[in-house]
């Protein structure tokens, strides 16, 4: 498991990767990974490429990343989505919710 971020050139974008299992036991490194950036973006991106594994917490987590970028307003895009990991977003009706790319 890593999680890890890279904010753009310009701070207006913050990219989050994810590796691995995506699950309870990465809470506090997800959470820092937008929290502890000296930029503030307006932008999120999750990538998910190399996430092998989403569960519940996981859409808390990401929940919870809405709330800290704006709520409703919140400009989030979750890239990269395997078919398992689409099927569980798809399932959770986070589409309504995120931009899923």
């Amino acid at each position: 498991m890593s999680i890890s971020s890279q904010p753009a050139d310009d701070g207006r974008e913050l990219i989050i990767h994810i590796q691995g299992r995506f699950d309870f036991s990465t809470h506090q490194a997800f959470r820092d990974a937008y929290q502890n950036v000296s930029v503030t973006p307006r932008r999120y991106v999750v990538d998910l490429k190399e996430a092998t594994y989403l569960d519940s917490s996981a859409l808390g987590m990401l929940l919870l990343l809405r709330d800290h970028a704006g709520g409703d307003d919140a400009d989030i895009h979750l890239i990269n989505c395997n078919a398992d990991v689409r099927k569980i977003l798809s399932i959770s009706n986070f589409e309504q919710l995120f931009k899923i790319d």
